[in-house]
C-alpha cells in the first residue's frame, strides 16, 4: 500500500538510517551488538507485506473499522470520550492484570496479525530490548510493553457499560478540529460522511489550532494512545517524557510516516519525531516474530514496573 510503511527494509539499513541518523545515540555508538541481532521478518504472520490495506487477509474487518472511525470521530465525540475516560474511575488493576485482559482482544484495524494484543506487546518489548540492551534503555523496553494497553477500553471487564467499539480504540489516529489529511490516511473516502468534514472551522486547514502550536497540542481522534498516555501520567509513572510521547503518538501515522500536519509542528517536535520513528519499526516489524515465552519474561518487566512507579494497583 502507498500509505503503509515499506516492509522490505533490510536490518542494516534500519540500523544505519534510523538509529544513527535519527536517534541521539551515545557517543560510543549503537547501544547493542548488531552482529547478534536477528533480522526482522520481511513478511507478516500471514506471509504478506506489512500495512497492506488493499488486499490483506483481514481486509473486510479492517476496512469497516476504519470507515466507522472516520465517520464518527468528530470534535464533539472526542471531547465526550476525554470527559468520560479521563476520570480514571473504571477500576483498579495492575499492569500485568491488564495485560492478561488483552488476551481477549484482537485488533480489528490491524491487517498484519490475528493474535491477542497481549502477545504483540511482549513481541515489541523484546525486540526493543534486543537492539537497545542494558539498564540505560530499560525505560524503552517498558514502553514497548505498555504502548497498546489502552486497548482495554474495548473490553467489557475493564470498561463495563462504557465499553467502546474498536473504531474508537484502535487504528491510525488523526487530529479533529481541522481538515483531514486525506492523502495521508488509509480509506480516506469515508471522511466525507464525517459531520465535521464541511464545517467552516473544523474543515479548514488550521481549524481550531494555530500554526506551530506543537503536535502535542492537537486533539487527536480518541483511542488507546491518548488514553494510556493520560492514564500513566495520572498514576505517577516516571518514564521519561520521550517514552510517554512514543505511547501517545505511535499511531499518528499521518504525521510521523506520511509527514502531514507539519504546519502544526514546533521546534521540540523534531526530537519527538526521531524517537517515535525509532519505536515504530519495533512496533510494526516485530509482528512477524515468533511468539515469546510470556511467563518467562514477566519477572524482568515486573522489575521495570517497580522502577518506574507503576508496579501496584493503578486507576484505569
Amino acid at each position: 500500500s502507498s500509505v503503509g510503511l515499506t516492509a522490505s527494509v533490510a536490518l542494516s539499513s534500519l540500523l544505519q538510517s534510523t538509529i544513527m541518523a535519527l536517534v541521539a545515540v551515545p557517543a560510543g555508538g549503537y547501544a547493542g551488538d548488531v552482529s547478534s541481532v536477528a533480522p526482522f521478518s520481511e513478511k507478516n504472520m500471514f506471509g504478506g507485506t506489512y500495512r497492506n490495506y488493499e488486499s490483506s487477509t483481514r481486509q473486510s474487518t479492517v476496512e469497516k473499522t476504519y470507515s466507522d472511525m472516520h465517520i464518527n470521530q468528530t470534535v464533539a465525540f472526542v471531547k465526550g470520550m476525554r470527559e468520560k475516560w479521563m476520570k480514571f474511575d473504571k477500576g483498579e488493576y495492575t499492569i500485568m492484570e491488564a495485560i492478561e485482559l488483552l488476551d481477549e482482544l484482537v485488533d480489528d484495524s490491524d491487517p498484519d496479525v490475528d493474535i491477542p494484543n497481549s502477545i504483540h506487546d511482549f513481541q515489541t518489548a523484546e525486540r526493543i530490548r534486543e537492539q537497545w540492551p542494558g539498564e540505560e534503555y530499560d525505560w524503552f523496553h517498558l514502553v514497548g510493553l505498555l504502548h497498546d494497553m489502552g486497548k482495554v477500553m474495548a473490553l467489557p471487564k475493564m470498561a463495563g457499560d462504557d465499553i467502546l467499539e474498536q473504531w474508537a480504540v484502535v487504528g491510525d489516529t488523526f487530529p479533529v478540529g481541522c481538515a483531514f489529511a486525506e492523502d495521508a490516511v488509509v480509506f480516506p473516502e469515508s471522511f466525507q460522511a464525517n459531520p465535521d468534514y464541511n464545517h467552516p472551522i473544523y474543515g479548514s486547514k488550521f481549524g481550531i489550532y494555530k500554526p506551530g502550536c506543537g503536535i502535542s497540542n492537537l486533539m487527536l481522534s480518541w483511542g488507546h494512545d491518548e488514553y494510556m498516555y493520560q492514564m500513566l501520567k495520572f498514576n505517577g509513572c516516571t518514564l521519561p517524557e520521550c517514552g510517554l510521547n512514543m505511547i501517545r503518538l505511535h499511531s499518528f501515522y499521518p504525521w510521523h510516516d506520511k509527514r502531514a500536519y507539519t504546519h502544526f509542528e514546533c521546534p521540540e517536535d523534531a526530537e519527538t519525531l526521531k524517537w517515535i520513528k525509532e519505536f515504530n519499526k519495533f512496533d510494526l516489524y516485530s509482528k512477524g516474530d515468533a511468539l515469546p515465552d510470556v511467563e518467562k519474561l514477566k519477572p524482568y518487566y515486573a522489575s521495570l514496573l517497580k522502577k518506574y512507579n507503576i508496579d501496584g494497583k493503578l486507576k484505569w
